[in-house]
Protein backbone atom coordinates (compact mmCIF):
# COMPACT_ATOMS: atom_id res chain seq x y z
CA UNK A 1 0.00 0.00 0.00
CA UNK A 2 2.84 2.53 0.79
CA UNK A 3 5.02 1.85 -2.09
CA UNK A 4 1.99 2.64 -4.55
CA UNK A 5 1.14 5.67 -2.25
CA UNK A 6 -1.81 4.05 -0.79
CA UNK A 7 -1.34 5.49 2.60
CA UNK A 8 -2.95 3.29 5.17
CA UNK A 9 -6.14 4.97 6.93
CA UNK A 10 -7.76 4.73 10.33
CA UNK A 11 -9.40 1.18 9.16
CA UNK A 12 -6.30 -0.63 8.20
CA UNK A 13 -4.55 0.49 11.13
CA UNK A 14 -7.23 -1.38 13.13
CA UNK A 15 -7.22 -4.37 11.04
CA UNK A 16 -3.86 -4.55 11.89
CA UNK A 17 -4.47 -4.27 15.75
CA UNK A 18 -7.35 -7.14 15.66
CA UNK A 19 -4.52 -9.62 14.10
CA UNK A 20 -2.49 -8.81 16.45
CA UNK A 21 -5.26 -9.30 19.19
CA UNK A 22 -6.31 -12.06 18.07
CA UNK A 23 -3.01 -13.41 17.44
CA UNK A 24 -2.53 -13.43 20.98
CA UNK A 25 0.55 -10.97 20.09
CA UNK A 26 -0.34 -8.55 22.69
CA UNK A 27 3.47 -6.48 23.05
CA UNK A 28 3.09 -6.09 19.31
CA UNK A 29 -0.23 -4.72 19.77
CA UNK A 30 1.14 -1.95 21.83
CA UNK A 31 3.95 -1.36 19.80
CA UNK A 32 2.13 -1.03 17.20
CA UNK A 33 0.24 1.63 18.68
CA UNK A 34 2.94 3.63 19.49
CA UNK A 35 3.63 3.61 16.34
CA UNK A 36 0.46 5.05 15.32
CA UNK A 37 0.89 7.89 17.90
CA UNK A 38 4.12 8.50 16.53
CA UNK A 39 2.47 8.81 13.43
CA UNK A 40 -0.26 11.44 14.05
CA UNK A 41 -3.21 9.18 13.26
CA UNK A 42 -6.37 9.29 15.39
CA UNK A 43 -7.71 6.07 17.44
CA UNK A 44 -11.29 5.86 17.73
CA UNK A 45 -12.77 3.99 20.20
CA UNK A 46 -12.46 0.73 18.64
CA UNK A 47 -8.74 1.43 18.18
CA UNK A 48 -8.66 1.90 22.47
CA UNK A 49 -10.70 -0.99 23.22
CA UNK A 50 -8.38 -3.96 21.48
CA UNK A 51 -4.99 -1.71 23.23
CA UNK A 52 -6.71 -1.84 26.16
CA UNK A 53 -7.58 -5.39 26.02
CA UNK A 54 -3.62 -5.80 24.81
CA UNK A 55 -2.37 -3.83 28.09
CA UNK A 56 -4.45 -5.97 30.16
CA UNK A 57 -3.58 -9.49 28.92
CA UNK A 58 0.35 -8.56 28.94
CA UNK A 59 -0.29 -7.29 32.63
CA UNK A 60 -0.15 -3.65 32.56
CA UNK A 61 -3.06 -2.62 34.14
CA UNK A 62 -2.05 0.20 35.42
CA UNK A 63 -1.71 1.80 31.55
CA UNK A 64 -5.18 0.23 30.67
CA UNK A 65 -6.87 1.83 33.72
CA UNK A 66 -4.82 5.53 32.60
CA UNK A 67 -6.03 4.94 28.47
CA UNK A 68 -9.93 4.33 30.22
CA UNK A 69 -9.36 7.91 31.87
CA UNK A 70 -7.98 9.43 28.97
CA UNK A 71 -11.02 8.28 27.22
CA UNK A 72 -13.32 9.36 29.29
CA UNK A 73 -11.35 13.27 29.59
CA UNK A 74 -11.64 13.43 25.44
CA UNK A 75 -15.49 11.63 25.77
CA UNK A 76 -15.79 13.99 22.52
CA UNK A 77 -13.34 12.02 20.03
CA UNK A 78 -13.48 8.51 21.78
CA UNK A 79 -16.02 7.83 24.50
CA UNK A 80 -15.71 4.72 26.31
CA UNK A 81 -17.91 2.13 25.72
CA UNK A 82 -19.53 -1.50 27.60
CA UNK A 83 -16.38 -2.85 26.07
CA UNK A 84 -14.22 -0.57 27.18
CA UNK A 85 -15.21 -0.46 30.94
CA UNK A 86 -15.83 -4.77 30.69
CA UNK A 87 -12.02 -4.94 29.95
CA UNK A 88 -10.77 -2.27 32.56
CA UNK A 89 -13.67 -4.83 34.92
CA UNK A 90 -11.60 -7.88 33.80
CA UNK A 91 -8.34 -6.02 34.43
CA UNK A 92 -9.67 -5.70 38.15
CA UNK A 93 -10.91 -9.13 38.35
CA UNK A 94 -7.38 -10.98 37.41
CA UNK A 95 -5.82 -8.64 39.69
CA UNK A 96 -7.96 -9.73 42.94
CA UNK A 97 -9.18 -6.12 43.28
CA UNK A 98 -13.17 -6.70 44.31
CA UNK A 99 -13.67 -3.04 45.57
CA UNK A 100 -12.76 -1.30 42.08
CA UNK A 101 -14.04 -4.45 40.04
CA UNK A 102 -17.68 -3.07 41.33
CA UNK A 103 -16.21 0.58 41.42
CA UNK A 104 -16.08 0.53 37.19
CA UNK A 105 -19.36 -1.17 36.89
CA UNK A 106 -21.04 1.38 39.24
CA UNK A 107 -18.91 4.37 37.38
CA UNK A 108 -20.64 2.91 34.06
CA UNK A 109 -24.11 3.00 34.85
CA UNK A 110 -23.69 6.27 36.30
CA UNK A 111 -21.99 7.83 33.09
CA UNK A 112 -25.18 5.70 31.07
CA UNK A 113 -23.73 3.33 29.43
CA UNK A 114 -25.75 -0.07 29.56
CA UNK A 115 -24.17 -3.16 31.16
CA UNK A 116 -24.25 -6.54 29.02
CA UNK A 117 -24.17 -9.92 30.39
CA UNK A 118 -20.50 -10.36 29.80
CA UNK A 119 -20.19 -6.79 32.01
CA UNK A 120 -21.85 -8.53 34.73
CA UNK A 121 -20.93 -11.81 34.25
CA UNK A 122 -16.88 -10.26 34.83
CA UNK A 123 -18.09 -8.97 38.03
CA UNK A 124 -20.04 -12.68 38.92
CA UNK A 125 -16.26 -13.86 38.59
CA UNK A 126 -14.53 -11.19 40.81
CA UNK A 127 -17.14 -12.25 43.46
CA UNK A 128 -17.22 -15.79 42.81
CA UNK A 129 -13.09 -15.78 42.75
CA UNK A 130 -13.46 -14.45 46.95
CA UNK A 131 -16.05 -16.79 47.34
CA UNK A 132 -18.43 -14.18 47.85
CA UNK A 133 -21.63 -15.91 47.34
CA UNK A 134 -23.75 -13.57 48.91
CA UNK A 135 -22.78 -10.87 46.71
CA UNK A 136 -22.82 -13.00 43.45
CA UNK A 137 -26.15 -14.14 43.98
CA UNK A 138 -27.52 -10.33 44.65
CA UNK A 139 -26.34 -9.46 40.85
CA UNK A 140 -27.09 -12.76 39.58
CA UNK A 141 -30.93 -11.37 40.62
CA UNK A 142 -30.04 -7.99 39.61
CA UNK A 143 -29.23 -8.65 35.63
CA UNK A 144 -32.44 -11.00 35.53
CA UNK A 145 -34.09 -8.10 36.91
CA UNK A 146 -32.62 -5.83 34.21
CA UNK A 147 -33.89 -7.70 31.37
CA UNK A 148 -30.98 -10.05 30.65
CA UNK A 149 -31.31 -13.52 30.73
CA UNK A 150 -28.00 -15.39 32.68
CA UNK A 151 -25.81 -17.66 30.38
CA UNK A 152 -24.09 -20.86 30.70
CA UNK A 153 -21.27 -18.47 32.43
CA UNK A 154 -23.42 -16.81 34.96
CA UNK A 155 -24.82 -20.03 36.14
CA UNK A 156 -21.33 -21.55 36.42
CA UNK A 157 -19.55 -18.51 38.10
CA UNK A 158 -22.67 -18.21 40.95
CA UNK A 159 -22.13 -22.10 41.42
CA UNK A 160 -18.20 -21.51 41.75
CA UNK A 161 -18.79 -18.74 44.36
CA UNK A 162 -20.82 -21.87 46.51
CA UNK A 163 -18.40 -23.71 45.60
CA UNK A 164 -15.91 -21.51 47.34
CA UNK A 165 -17.42 -20.93 50.20
CA UNK A 166 -17.74 -24.43 51.05
CA UNK A 167 -21.46 -24.98 50.38
CA UNK A 168 -21.41 -27.78 47.66
CA UNK A 169 -25.12 -28.43 48.01
CA UNK A 170 -26.16 -24.94 47.09
CA UNK A 171 -23.60 -25.06 44.00
CA UNK A 172 -25.61 -28.49 43.03
CA UNK A 173 -28.91 -25.99 43.29
CA UNK A 174 -27.52 -23.50 41.42
CA UNK A 175 -26.28 -26.39 38.44
CA UNK A 176 -29.97 -28.17 38.72
CA UNK A 177 -31.56 -24.69 38.15
CA UNK A 178 -29.13 -24.17 35.04
CA UNK A 179 -30.76 -27.05 33.19
CA UNK A 180 -34.08 -26.22 34.59
CA UNK A 181 -33.85 -23.05 32.38
CA UNK A 182 -33.00 -25.11 29.37
CA UNK A 183 -29.17 -23.38 29.86
CA UNK A 184 -27.18 -26.05 28.96
CA UNK A 185 -24.11 -26.94 31.45
CA UNK A 186 -20.52 -27.48 29.40
CA UNK A 187 -17.53 -28.76 31.05
CA UNK A 188 -16.35 -25.57 33.29
CA UNK A 189 -19.57 -26.60 34.93
CA UNK A 190 -19.12 -30.09 35.79
CA UNK A 191 -15.26 -29.37 37.08
CA UNK A 192 -16.72 -26.34 38.96
CA UNK A 193 -19.13 -28.49 40.58
CA UNK A 194 -16.67 -31.65 40.50
CA UNK A 195 -14.27 -28.80 42.74
CA UNK A 196 -16.98 -27.84 44.79
CA UNK A 197 -17.82 -30.80 46.32
CA UNK A 198 -13.77 -32.01 46.00
CA UNK A 199 -13.08 -29.14 48.23
CA UNK A 200 -15.56 -29.89 50.98
CA UNK A 201 -14.34 -33.76 51.21
CA UNK A 202 -17.31 -35.25 49.16
CA UNK A 203 -14.78 -37.28 47.36
CA UNK A 204 -17.95 -39.97 46.23
CA UNK A 205 -20.04 -36.80 45.38
CA UNK A 206 -17.39 -35.61 43.18
CA UNK A 207 -16.51 -38.69 41.62
CA UNK A 208 -19.92 -39.78 40.82
CA UNK A 209 -19.88 -36.55 38.23
CA UNK A 210 -16.92 -37.94 35.82
CA UNK A 211 -20.25 -40.24 34.58
CA UNK A 212 -22.75 -37.89 34.87
CA UNK A 213 -20.52 -35.64 32.84
CA UNK A 214 -20.76 -38.86 30.44
CA UNK A 215 -24.33 -39.26 30.29
CA UNK A 216 -24.56 -35.80 29.33
CA UNK A 217 -22.31 -35.95 26.56
CA UNK A 218 -19.42 -34.49 27.65
CA UNK A 219 -16.43 -36.06 28.43
CA UNK A 220 -14.17 -35.39 31.51
CA UNK A 221 -11.17 -34.15 30.56
CA UNK A 222 -7.79 -33.38 32.06
CA UNK A 223 -8.92 -30.46 34.59
CA UNK A 224 -11.55 -33.12 35.95
CA UNK A 225 -9.25 -35.67 36.92
CA UNK A 226 -6.34 -32.77 38.12
CA UNK A 227 -9.33 -31.40 40.10
CA UNK A 228 -10.24 -35.06 42.09
CA UNK A 229 -6.92 -35.73 42.89
CA UNK A 230 -6.72 -32.03 44.78
CA UNK A 231 -9.64 -33.35 46.17
CA UNK A 232 -7.74 -36.41 47.40
CA UNK A 233 -5.80 -34.27 50.19
CA UNK A 234 -9.13 -32.69 51.07
CA UNK A 235 -10.64 -36.21 51.88
CA UNK A 236 -7.16 -37.46 53.52
CA UNK A 237 -7.46 -40.45 52.12
CA UNK A 238 -4.31 -41.61 49.66
CA UNK A 239 -6.39 -44.69 48.43
CA UNK A 240 -8.29 -42.09 46.26
CA UNK A 241 -5.71 -41.25 43.97
CA UNK A 242 -5.17 -44.64 42.62
CA UNK A 243 -9.39 -44.61 41.96
CA UNK A 244 -8.78 -41.08 40.29
CA UNK A 245 -5.66 -42.34 37.98
CA UNK A 246 -7.68 -45.13 36.83
CA UNK A 247 -10.52 -43.60 36.09
CA UNK A 248 -8.12 -41.52 33.93
CA UNK A 249 -6.52 -44.16 32.34
CA UNK A 250 -9.54 -45.85 31.58
CA UNK A 251 -10.40 -43.10 29.73
CA UNK A 252 -7.64 -42.35 28.03
CA UNK A 253 -7.18 -39.23 29.45
CA UNK A 254 -3.22 -38.34 29.45
CA UNK A 255 -1.85 -36.46 32.27
CA UNK A 256 -0.44 -32.67 32.19
CA UNK A 257 1.74 -31.12 34.32
CA UNK A 258 -1.13 -29.56 36.62
CA UNK A 259 -2.41 -32.82 37.10
CA UNK A 260 1.28 -33.94 38.15
CA UNK A 261 1.40 -31.31 40.38
CA UNK A 262 -2.02 -31.65 41.94
CA UNK A 263 -1.13 -35.83 42.84
CA UNK A 264 3.01 -34.93 44.16
CA UNK A 265 1.25 -31.66 46.28
CA UNK A 266 -1.82 -34.43 47.47
CA UNK A 267 1.11 -36.92 48.51
CA UNK A 268 3.28 -35.16 50.21
CA UNK A 269 0.61 -33.12 52.12
CA UNK A 270 -0.50 -37.24 53.63
CA UNK A 271 3.39 -37.05 54.71
CA UNK A 272 4.00 -40.36 52.01
CA UNK A 273 7.41 -39.06 50.44
CA UNK A 274 7.95 -42.31 48.79
CA UNK A 275 5.03 -42.01 46.78
CA UNK A 276 5.15 -38.45 46.15
CA UNK A 277 8.61 -39.35 44.06
CA UNK A 278 7.43 -42.22 42.60
CA UNK A 279 4.62 -39.86 40.98
CA UNK A 280 7.66 -37.00 40.07
CA UNK A 281 9.47 -40.23 38.66
CA UNK A 282 6.22 -40.99 36.45
CA UNK A 283 5.50 -37.31 35.24
CA UNK A 284 9.44 -37.76 34.13
CA UNK A 285 9.00 -40.86 32.72
CA UNK A 286 6.26 -39.45 30.44
CA UNK A 287 7.86 -36.23 29.07
CA UNK A 288 5.70 -34.25 31.04
CA UNK A 289 8.79 -31.38 32.27
CA UNK A 290 8.29 -29.96 35.91
CA UNK A 291 7.69 -26.22 35.76
CA UNK A 292 8.42 -23.73 38.66
CA UNK A 293 5.41 -25.35 40.92
CA UNK A 294 6.29 -28.58 40.92
CA UNK A 295 9.73 -27.77 42.21
CA UNK A 296 7.89 -25.35 45.00
CA UNK A 297 5.42 -28.05 46.07
CA UNK A 298 8.50 -30.15 46.11
CA UNK A 299 10.73 -28.09 48.22
CA UNK A 300 8.05 -26.98 50.68
CA UNK A 301 6.43 -30.10 51.00
CA UNK A 302 9.74 -31.97 51.93
CA UNK A 303 10.72 -28.97 54.04
CA UNK A 304 7.49 -29.70 56.35
CA UNK A 305 8.09 -33.15 56.49
CA UNK A 306 12.05 -32.08 57.74
CA UNK A 307 13.67 -33.95 54.91
CA UNK A 308 16.07 -30.58 54.14
CA UNK A 309 18.90 -32.06 52.00
CA UNK A 310 16.36 -33.44 49.88
CA UNK A 311 14.63 -30.29 49.04
CA UNK A 312 17.48 -28.56 48.54
CA UNK A 313 18.41 -31.47 46.00
CA UNK A 314 15.43 -30.59 43.98
CA UNK A 315 16.23 -27.04 43.86
CA UNK A 316 20.08 -28.69 42.51
CA UNK A 317 17.76 -30.21 39.80
CA UNK A 318 15.76 -26.88 39.38
CA UNK A 319 18.61 -25.04 38.39
CA UNK A 320 20.30 -27.75 36.18
CA UNK A 321 17.29 -27.31 33.93
CA UNK A 322 17.27 -23.86 33.92
CA UNK A 323 13.65 -23.06 34.85
CA UNK A 324 13.18 -19.69 36.42
CA UNK A 325 12.88 -18.95 40.01
CA UNK A 326 9.98 -17.57 41.44
CA UNK A 327 9.45 -15.59 44.81
CA UNK A 328 7.33 -18.53 46.06
CA UNK A 329 10.39 -20.94 45.68
CA UNK A 330 12.81 -18.46 46.97
CA UNK A 331 10.34 -18.39 50.27
CA UNK A 332 10.55 -22.40 50.29
CA UNK A 333 14.35 -22.18 50.01
CA UNK A 334 14.56 -20.06 52.95
CA UNK A 335 12.61 -21.83 55.07
CA UNK A 336 14.54 -25.30 54.43
CA UNK A 337 18.07 -23.65 54.58
CA UNK A 338 16.90 -21.89 57.52
CA UNK A 339 15.33 -24.99 59.84
CA UNK A 340 18.47 -26.85 58.16
CA UNK A 341 20.69 -24.66 59.94
CA UNK A 342 19.08 -24.86 62.98
CA UNK A 343 18.99 -28.81 63.32
CA UNK A 344 22.79 -28.90 62.43
CA UNK A 345 23.45 -25.71 65.39
CA UNK A 346 21.79 -28.52 67.91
Amino acid sequence: MIRNGVGPDLVTHNIVLSAFKNGSQYSEAIGYFDMMKGANIAPDTFTLNIVIHCLVKAGQHGDAVDLLNSMREKRAQCPPDVVTYTSIMHSYYVCGQVKNCKAVFDMMVAEGVKPNIVSYNALLGAYASHGMHTEALGFFKLLKQNGLRPDVVSYTTLLNAYGRSAQPEKAREVFNEMRKNSCKPNKVSYNALIDAYGSAGMFKEAISLLHEMEKDGIPPDVVSISTLLTACGCCRQTTKIDTVLEEAKFRGIELNIVAYNSGIGTYLSFGDYEKALEFYATMMASNVNPNAVTYNILISGLCKLGKYAESLKFFEDMVDLRIPLTKEVYSSLICSYVKQASVDFH
